[in-house]
């Protein structure tokens, strides 16, 4: 038996007052998170390309959009905590 066919790794899947199923993890916080990472690895090789070849405007419109990207992934995370889940990123 594979281990998530468990039936105690299991989560039931609850429902709201409207009927809307309750999960964990939503679609916006998995690709925050997620396509978030990705971003900022490419601002973050894309700021020190700029700072060897000395482009300090695209320099600090990388590191503001990093810092964006990583307030976006901290609230995301954060959501997915405050659900409860643990299953963030």
């Amino acid at each position: 038996m594979a281990e998530h066919e468990r039936p105690e790794d299991i989560r039931p899947e609850s429902y709201s007052a409207s009927g809307q199923p309750m999960v964990p993890a939503t679609p916006r916080d998995i690709v925050y998170i997620r396509i978030g990472s990705f971003i900022l690895i490419f601002l973050i090789a894309l700021g020190a390309i700029s700072m060897v070849a000395g482009a300090f405007v695209l320099s600090v419109a990388a590191g503001v959009l990093a810092v964006v990207t990583v307030v976006a992934i901290v609230l995301a995370v954060r959501r997915q905590r405050w659900r409860g889940s643990g299953e963030a990123g």
